[in-house]
């Protein structure tokens, strides 16, 4: 029997996204394939004028459909020409672009769904003094537009979602994802309490540490930064030293998880620490990798035995040369993505797609079963 469908689907890619849309719009193609593999992509344009101005532009109707446009505010790999000079988009350009399309929309869309992948000023969410509250003034702006829900993925506080406490608001985890990266290209590893340990690099992340030490059954460890409060160096007080709390980590594999990853000081400080104190191997898994750098920190790293491997996603854009670093490997979110827009366009519920933790006690059996095989061969 034929799904019923909330509105004729779309997906619409912003600047930047078009090749992780495409590999979204393949997942819907193939499983929907009644529809005789026609695409669901929408295009839609944002042209420049010469001295920098944008319009939106939509080349086909979205009057009753269900819209999901995919947006990556942190894509700096894309220009456009301003007075003659060719000037990267930043967070601000794509955000002002992504209410443009909405904007061209005119409201006849049935309903509108923006999937931001790192949330457009997630880091400044919270008010410290005279200081504005961007996260939370952008996501008003969406709804005011007609936005009825917005997903995003590890965002640096979910609570940001109380400015808009009257629409969907679904912040994800790639927990399960980060795991099935590991164990497939870390074949030898041991996910059993005695071996390996999570490992929290701020007081920030404790949250999304807790969830993997707590759906893994291994222990938690987290470190603290000591900053100076007298300077403010780029935005932020700059960090004096980590200091560690938690168990003995000599001789355990170390599970070092966080949301981003901007220049790598602290997590390379995180790790050399570890290290100091006996760790095995150190892994990171890092939603959102935006190495603003470049990669000097952590091939030095590397070349140390620091870590030995890098999890980020592919949500956001990668800088180039990334994908040939002999350290880095990526976690693909393509077909979680279109599984969520193919579950949300037939009104069902997402809740089992958010909270996966069947699917992750299934790998932790799998592998601790390849262990204990492995570890009988050995002997």
């Amino acid at each position: 029997m034929r799904d019923s469908y909330y509105g004729e689907l779309s997906v619409i890619g912003m600047r930047g996204c078009e090749k992780f849309v495409d590999q979204v719009d393949y997942y819907l193609k193939e499983w929907r394939s009644h529809d005789d593999g026609v695409s669901f992509i929408t295009r839609a344009d944002c042209p420049r004028f010469g001295s920098g101005e944008g319009k939106g532009m939509l080349h086909s109707s979205m009057r009753g459909h269900d819209v999901y446009i995919i947006s990556d505010c942190f894509n700096h790999g894309v220009t456009y020409k301003m007075f003659g000079q060719e000037v990267p988009m930043s967070p601000d350009d794509h955000f002002a672009d992504l209410k443009r399309v909405i904007a061209a929309m005119g409201g006849k869309a049935r309903r509108i769904t923006v999937i931001m992948p790192m949330l457009y000023e997630g880091r400044q969410h919270k008010r410290s003094a005279r200081e504005s509250l961007d996260c939370s003034i952008a996501l008003q702006e969406l709804v005011n537009m007609g936005v009825a829900n917005i997903i995003t993925f590890d965002a640096h506080d979910p609570r940001v979602s109380n400015a808009i406490p009257l629409t969907g608001f679904d912040n994800v985890r790639p927990t399960y994802q980060m795991l099935k990266a590991l164990v497939r290209d870390v074949p030898d590893i041991s996910l059993s309490n005695e071996d390996t340990i999570i490992i929290s690099p701020d007081e920030g992340a404790i949250s999304r540490t807790m969830y993997y030490a707590s759906v893994m059954g291994l222990d938690l460890g987290m470190f603290y930064k000591r900053r100076d409060y007298s300077i403010v160096v780029d935005g932020k007080n700059p960090i004096v030293a980590h200091e560690y709390l938690g168990k003995d980590v000599c001789g355990k594999d170390v599970i070092v998880v966080d949301d981003m990853i901007a220049s790598g000081d602290s997590i390379i400080d995180v790790s050399r620490q570890l290290k100091e104190k006996g760790a095995k191997r150190i892994f990171f898994f890092v939603t959102f990798g935006l190495f603003t750098s470049a990669y000097d920190v952590f091939d030095k790293a590397y070349a140390d035995g620091l870590f030995t491997k890098c999890f980020t996603t592919n949500l956001i854009y990668h800088p180039e040369g990334l994908m040939e670093k002999e350290w880095y490997s990526e976690v693909n979110m393509c077909k979680y993505v279109a599984l969520m827009i193919d579950t949300l366009n037939k009104d069902r519920s997402i809740s089992t797609l958010l909270n996966p933790v069947k699917k992750i006690h299934n790998i932790l059996d799998e592998q601790n079963k390849r262990t204990q095989i492995q570890q009988k061969l050995v002997k």
